[in-house]
Parts: C-alpha cells; sequence; structure tokens
C-alpha cells in the first residue's frame, strides 16, 4: 500500500498540551475507523510534532483517501507528499 507523508502547518503544535495531543489521537483515530467501516484501509503510522508543524505517515491506498481523513477529522493537510522510496542506516550496508 502506497505510503504518504502529510505536513500540517499548525502554529504552536509544540506547545499543545498532552491532552490536546490525546484528542487530536483519538479525533484521527476515529475518522480512520469510520472510514475503514467504509471499506478504505486508511492506516496512521506516526507523527511528529515540531513547533508550528506536525508531519505525519500514513499508509493509504491514494491521496484522495489522504485527502478524505483530513476533511473529516478538520485537520489541515497543507502537503501531501507520496513516499517515493525509504532509506536507512541499513541501505549503508546493503546497498
Amino acid at each position: 500500500m502506497p505510503q504518504f507523508l502529510i505536513e500540517r502547518q499548525i502554529p504552536g503544535a509544540g506547545k499543545l498540551s498532552s491532552d490536546e495531543l490525546k484528542g487530536i489521537s483519538q479525533k484521527s483515530c476515529s475518522v480512520i475507523s469510520g472510514m475503514n467501516r467504509d471499506g478504505k484501509d486508511v492506516q496512521w503510522v506516526q507523527s511528529y510534532v515540531t513547533n508550528d508543524k506536525i508531519y505525519c505517515v500514513y499508509n493509504a491506498p491514494n491521496e484522495k483517501a489522504v485527502k478524505e481523513h483530513a476533511n473529516k477529522g478538520g485537520f489541515p493537510a497543507n502537503s501531501i507528499m507520496k513516499v517515493a522510496r525509504m532509506i536507512s542506516p541499513i541501505t549503508a550496508e546493503t546497498g
């Protein structure tokens, strides 16, 4: 399944409280559950919170499904990029 990197511009994201992040996470999971009940296969892998942005990694059948999740959840999706390939330190060893 394709993987996507989503950039969400959220001023002050790095200052969100644990309870606020929990609420955002719960909303995201709820939206994904509803979408998956409707036959869409969307998976939230993880997210990284910086000062003014949240970067999310999702598995989804297409960009349209990622946009649908953002719209239903009320989350910004300022940039959605399909991951072409992944590399890691292991790549240096195996080529």
